[in-house]
């Protein structure tokens, strides 16, 4: 397992870790099933249903072979080299350049560019784009961003019930208030924990996504297109806005577009840019 890996895992099993604290300073014992519930249940929805859910929220229509044969040839061709099946093609219709893959295994995977993405880049670069995402497709990375993004979730709706907990009473609790941090730790928990559970998200992501450039760049042989589309793709994030974009999705894109500079560029999903492409030009 590498580093970036091994870092990953320890990430999610500390947003675990987080929810079910918190669960047990709102609850006790019967606060921390409760934490655990809702985590597993969130999790469940989101391997089920999430690809489907943002596929139709970016507005994203499938593309078929006799549609956009070049797209999808190219695509077929880098999934071959992958030992991955063909995921399903989509294209988003916007113009702000950017792409992102979806679906719970490579079984149920899909690749999605919008129209600037292929009106933009050249065919080298559009082909490390296309690699990129089908590197997140064969890492996985799509469940596990999924099950950070709702582990996440969970520890920012707990922390909203531990404010109201704070003024009036324990939830479940068995007057362990000492033991358990009493209101001073329920407030705690409430400012404190969503903050750290969105450090830890973003800690995750950033991962993943220097796993993706790393195999992206051995699936299309070589790193140069991939290196060149970020750049581009960097530039053209801050020019123009993808309307389709939000918070709750940005960390699925091959660039942040929601992307900001100063403090919002320190909570960005996404790695420095100019960190990604020296990495990729020095470690391929």
């Amino acid at each position: 397992m590498s580093t970036n890996s091994a870092k990953t895992f320890l990430l999610l099993g500390l947003l675990t870790a987080l929810i079910l604290w918190i669960g047990n300073l709102v609850g006790g014992r019967g606060g921390l099933v409760v934490a655990l519930v809702l985590a597993v249940g969130m999790n469940g929805y989101s391997y089920w249903y999430s690809d489907r859910m943002v596929l139709y929220a970016t507005g994203a229509e499938e593309v078929l072979p006799e549609h956009a044969p070049e797209l999808y040839k190219m695509v077929s061709a880098l999934a071959r080299r992958a030992g991955l099946p063909i995921p399903r093609v989509y294209v988003i219709p916007e113009e702000a350049p950017n792409a992102f893959a979806t679906g719970r295994d490579p079984e149920h995977a899909a690749v999605a560019f919008t129209e600037g993405i292929l009106h933009t880049l050249d065919r080298e670069e559009l082909e490390g784009v296309a690699a990129h995402e089908l590197a997140h497709i064969k890492n996985r990375d799509i469940l596990i961003s999924t099950i950070a993004a709702t582990l996440s979730g969970a520890v920012m709706y707990i922390a909203q019930i531990s404010q109201f907990t704070a003024f009036f009473g324990g939830w479940g609790r068995s007057g362990d208030d000492d033991r358990n941090g009493g209101i001073l730790g329920l407030l705690l928990a409430a400012i404190v924990a969503p903050l750290a559970a969105m450090m830890l998200q973003m800690a995750v992501s950033r991962s993943r996504e220097y796993l993706a450039d790393a195999e992206g760049a051995r699936i299309a042989g070589g790193p140069v297109g991939l290196a060149n589309a970020l750049g581009r793709l960097e530039e053209a994030a801050e020019r123009e806005e993808l309307v389709c974009a939000s918070e709750t999705t940005a960390h699925m894109y091959i660039v942040n577009p929601l992307s900001g500079d100063g403090l919002a560029g320190l909570f960005s999903t996404h790695p420095p840019m100019e960190e990604r492409i020296r990495r990729l030009l020095e470690d391929y």
